[in-house]
């Protein structure tokens, strides 16, 4: 039996009068820095940008601890997350390192696998 993959979610605030900027800045993300995120372990990466500002990050990897060590020790990923420091209201630190993550409690895949069901 396979591990499923940890579900990661996060949350930041993107300064509202640069919500634009930052729209423009991951359209599209360099390819560098895609590569990085790609070689962390980290897919089904998501970006869902809300009102004031209010960004909510989801993605998938098998080892969380080791994606996050890869881009912390990543030139490239240091590069790209200083250069998105300033959008961010509140934040102490690097982006990717210092974003809140959520609470998941509920994955419909998760329960139906547990009441013995699957999905069609």
């Amino acid at each position: 039996m396979t591990a499923h993959p940890t579900r990661v979610c996060f949350e930041l605030r993107v300064r509202p009068e640069l919500v634009d900027d930052y729209v423009a800045r991951h359209t599209p993300v360099r390819a560098e820095m895609l590569a990085e995120i790609a070689a962390a372990g980290r897919r089904n990466y998501s970006l869902f940008l809300g009102e004031e500002g209010r960004l909510i990050g989801y993605y998938e990897t098998d080892d969380d601890a080791a994606a996050q060590a890869y881009l912390a020790a990543s030139p490239i990923a240091a590069a790209w997350e200083a250069e998105m420091a300033p959008y961010f209201v509140g934040l102490a630190g690097r982006p990717d390192q210092a974003a809140i993550p959520l609470t998941e409690v509920f994955h419909l895949a998760d329960q139906l696998a547990d009441a013995g069901r699957t999905l069609s």
